[in-house]
């Protein structure tokens, strides 16, 4: 679709490693380099591999610790991570110039990470991470901390406290998704921040979402993340910049959405 936006002949395929050793990864990587790719994207879990393979790594990708985008150019490999920009983009799409303040964060995988580092761009200044694993949220919060950012992991009976003095509600981990429905924290806990995000975007309008519209809250959605990182990928694979209003048009002609929450942003579009 981008590719029709900007009139380019772009050929996007799926290259499965096949399982998840560094040696998959590597003659993976040697394959799409030596048939001609320009780049590739890299999902899990490989994305903190990946970094070692690269000649250059882009401020999103060492912010980040990890990188889900590498450029093939000039014979190096140029790291970024797009969800890093993906999400700063998609918190300005919809909450503008509003500082992030206090977040509360639940889930400290992939995406939380990106979207943490995110979040220091957007003007947080503490940010409360929750994860079923509490190794993982110490992990990310001592990485956030060696960054000079203001972290600090959580327990389950810190939730309430934390909630009633978040002014950002985060949900980055899976739950939400079709696959796995409900909400990531009680329902009590949700309505006294200001806004929320959902990292999940199947469906767009999620039970979490649905739940913070109702309280009032500003809502910034999955799909934004899953269409901006999508554009700065895009952008960085072919150094063409891309009319954002334009691509969400046609990828609303092409691949109708269902949702009640977002329907203004669809109308603009069009």
């Amino acid at each position: 679709m981008l590719g029709e936006v900007t009139h380019l002949n772009v050929d996007y395929r799926l290259n499965d490693p096949g399982d998840s050793s560094q040696i998959a990864f590597e003659n993976t990587l040697e394959k799409i380099r030596s048939t001609g790719y320009c780049g590739s994207n890299i999902t899990f879990p490989f994305k903190q591999l990946a970094l070692n393979y690269a000649d250059i790594v882009d401020v999103s990708a060492r912010s980040v610790g990890a990188t889900n985008t590498l450029v093939f150019k000039d014979s190096k490999i140029v790291a970024f991570n797009s969800d890093y920009t993906g999400f700063i983009s998609a918190y300005r799409s919809k909450l503008k110039d509003e500082p992030a303040g206090t977040v509360l964060m639940l889930g400290a995988g992939g995406v939380g990470r990106a979207v943490a580092y995110g979040l220091f761009q957007l003007g947080a200044t503490e940010l409360l991470v929750f994860d079923l694993d509490p190794q993982r949220a110490a992990g990310l919060v001592s990485s956030l901390g060696e960054s000079g950012y203001n972290a600090r992991s959580i327990n389950r009976s810190d939730l309430p406290q934390a909630a009633l003095k978040a002014e950002g509600i985060i949900n980055c981990t899976p739950v939400g998704h079709y696959a796995t429905p409900g909400l990531p924290i009680a329902p009590e806990l949700i309505g006294s921040q200001r806004w929320a995000f959902d990292a999940v975007y199947v469906p767009i309008d999620t039970q979490f979402l649905k739940l913070a519209h109702s309280k009032g809250l500003e809502l910034v959605s999955g799909f934004d993340l899953f269409f901006h990182q999508g554009i700065d990928a895009f952008e960085s694979f072919t150094g063409i910049k891309v009319n954002t209003d334009i691509a969400l048009s046609r990828y609303f002609r092409e691949f109708p959405v269902e949702t009640d929450l977002f329907a203004w942003s669809i109308q603009e579009s069009k």
